[in-house]
């Protein structure tokens, strides 16, 4: 996906917070997109937790980083998410809301995409990808995609909040993976995290 400021809106001021919660989703995506390369492992096993739902997750994810290898991580993410014709979990949109790829969900995310003038780079692979979405939200939380006041929360719940939870719920579940586990605990957290905060009045 290529992202690009929508044509007659404003940058939005980002403060510290979007800039972390960017940094989460752009976290998300990185590890959804393809299997974490060492340097990242490396970065992710210094990750510092707390008490609260997403630090235990960071915790747990970074003792997932430290046991895992590059090698590892990407028979993994092959196992979940590709396999030998198909992996144990499709991560699209259009398959967990309507039990198939190429659903209404995509047409949707198409024109919400030509609305915020972000242009599709990789023909071959669809869309509502959730690694796509987080990548979106990334770019709207942090200021790098603009558009009309509130699109973020818009674009949350109309692409993320009707199926992200289950999904990270099911990578959780997934087996074996002991990293990408690990990754749908911080999924899981996050999204309960904004939808609880986009739950809240404007």
């Amino acid at each position: 996906m290529r992202e690009r400021t929508a044509r007659g809106s404003d940058r939005h001021v980002v403060d510290e917070l979007d800039r972390a919660r960017a940094r989460e989703y752009a976290l998300l995506a990185n590890l959804l997109a393809r299997g974490p390369s060492r340097e990242l492992l490396g970065r992710l096993s210094a990750l510092q937790g707390d008490a609260t739902p997403l630090g235990t997750a960071h915790a747990a994810l970074a003792e997932a980083a430290r046991r895992s290898s590059e090698a590892g991580a990407a028979r993994e993410y092959f196992d979940v998410f590709v396999g030998l014709g198909r992996g144990q979990i499709l991560p699209y949109a259009s398959q967990y809301l309507t039990g198939s790829l190429y659903g209404r969900p995509l047409v949707e995310l198409r024109e919400a995409f030509q609305l915020l003038g972000i242009e599709r780079v990789n023909p071959s692979e669809p869309e509502d990808h959730i690694a796509t979405l987080c990548e979106t939200m990334a770019g709207l939380v942090g200021g790098a995609i603009t558009g009309p006041d509130g699109c973020d929360r818009d674009f949350f719940a109309k692409h993320l909040a009707t199926w992200a939870r289950r999904f990270f719920a099911d990578l959780e579940r997934a087996h074996p993976a002991a990293f990408y586990a690990s990754v749908g605990s911080l999924g899981r957290a996050f999204v309960e995290i904004e939808t609880a905060a986009y739950s809240l009045p404007a």
